[in-house]
């Protein structure tokens, strides 16, 4: 089957999004398809590319990306209507692949809704959509307000909401934008993917013929008995020395960066080193305890190396986490994981089998658990071996499956030459509003 992927980030960009897209187009392109992907434009990359896989790679230029402070924090992201300069250069990229089925992930899809909507030089071509967030109903991608969780789209919340988030201006524009987006995507879109049941939830997702719950995943490879391979580069120096604890994502309040440094300062003068690996953000803490250091943006490589070296992972999340791929990297590393009761993550670990779960912004309660891994060896045996069985459901031969199947029932062959899933093909459940 021919596939074209759309992401607005893609790898060398860091994350898991990222990742994970750009270990679905390896793994599809591996199970015989032929497949390309769309992304964005990105400093110093070729506009084309192909890799080993065969997986081709298109870049290209967004009006957003010249707009910047509008859809951007450190990188322009793709805003919550149609790009004109995007959907112009996606029309460009599909008639050159003529996908049977694009695979959107996130606002990028609203490009492609115009095409398939207006243009008809565009060969025709099923939808799928992945939500790897809120932005089905939140202008923030979010579901927060205030630091806690939202009670969903309303005109008094979201409005101000995203004023703060984005400003006076395109705040506003942006709740609005959202709102009108989504009863289009529920009359265009033949299948919605939700990472998680808490973003099916979240997104106001009704259950159905034309929606899912596929998780993101991880290699199969990942999940192999450790080697004593060393990493390369600067890990390898850090990495050499005493046991540590090791935290991995976005160094911000949303991964809970904060709570984690309040629960480590309770740990005492004997605990161990603790390694902040990730991208820095505008509320990344620029005081730390003794004891602890930030290595920002390390190879990926050198992640998984620091994973399988680390007494224990702590990725204390305090927003609804959608599918942390972290979290599964860590379990596949064999190693104890101590993370919150939020969002997706409840999906992946069991408490007590394959990993610690607290609850989120609680720095008592995850200081007791990292202190209780740290002072039982038979619990972090215990603990990574569950956390390996459990991360098996997790793997590219175990989800792969379940989105060529989604594909075969929306390609347009499989509709008598139309794009399939239109029947029961709501997303959105009734009576949400903004």
């Amino acid at each position: 089957m021919r596939l074209l992927l759309l992401a607005q980030f893609f790898p060398p960009d860091i994350g898991g999004e990222e990742r994970h897209v750009f270990n679905l187009a390896n793994t599809l392109a591996e199970r015989g398809h032929e497949v390309s992907v769309a992304t964005q434009r990105v400093a110093g990359m070729p506009d084309e590319e192909v890799l080993a896989s065969g997986v081709r790679v298109h870049r290209f230029a967004t009006m957003a990306m010249s707009l910047p402070g509008v859809y951007s924090t450190s990188r322009p992201h793709h805003p919550p209507v149609p790009d004109p300069l995007g959907v112009r250069e996606l029309g460009r990229i599909i008639r050159q692949e003529r996908p049977e089925v694009i695979h959107a992930h996130n606002w990028i899809v609203n490009s492609a809704l115009a095409l398939r909507r207006h243009s008809p030089t565009v060969p025709r071509f099923g939808l799928v959509l992945t939500l790897h967030d809120y932005s089905q109903v939140c202008a923030t991608k979010r579901l927060m307000r205030g630091g806690s969780a939202c009670q969903g789209p309303a005109v008094a919340r979201c409005v101000p909401c995203a004023a703060s988030h984005y400003g006076m201006v395109i705040g506003p524009m942006t709740a609005a934008a959202t709102a009108v987006m989504r009863p289009w995507k529920a009359r265009a879109i033949d299948h919605v993917v939700s990472v998680s049941r808490a973003v099916a939830d979240g997104n106001r997702i009704a259950s159905g013929p034309a929606s899912s719950i596929i998780p993101n995943f991880i290699l199969d490879s990942a999940v192999l008995p450790l080697t004593a391979q060393s990493p390369d580069g600067s890990a390898s120096r850090i990495m050499s020395g005493e046991a540590f604890l090791l935290f991995v994502g976005e160094l911000s309040s949303d991964k809970g960066v904060p709570t984690l440094l309040r629960a480590y300062e309770m740990l005492g003068v004997d605990r161990p080193p603790l390694m902040l690996v990730g991208r820095r953000m505008p509320d990344t803490p620029t005081t730390l305890p003794d004891g602890a250091k930030v290595h920002p943006e390390w190879p990926h490589k050198d992640v998984l190396a620091a994973l399988r070296r680390c007494i224990c992972a702590v990725l204390p999340s305090t927003w609804p986490d959608p599918c942390p791929t972290t979290v599964l990297e860590a379990m596949a590393s064999g190693r104890p994981v101590v993370t919150t009761s939020v969002g997706g993550i409840t999906d992946m670990i069991v408490d007590g089998q394959s990993g610690l779960l607290v609850p989120p912004g609680d720095h008592r309660q995850l200081a007791a658990a990292m202190d209780r891994v740290l002072g039982d060896g038979d619990l972090r045996s215990r603990l990574g071996v569950g956390a390996q069985q459990r991360v098996r459901a997790f793997t590219a031969s175990a989800v792969a499956e379940r989105l060529e199947s989604v594909y075969a029932r929306v390609a347009p062959a499989a509709a008598g030459g139309r794009a399939g899933g239109r029947d029961g093909r709501r997303m959105g459940r009734t009576g949400s509003r903004v």
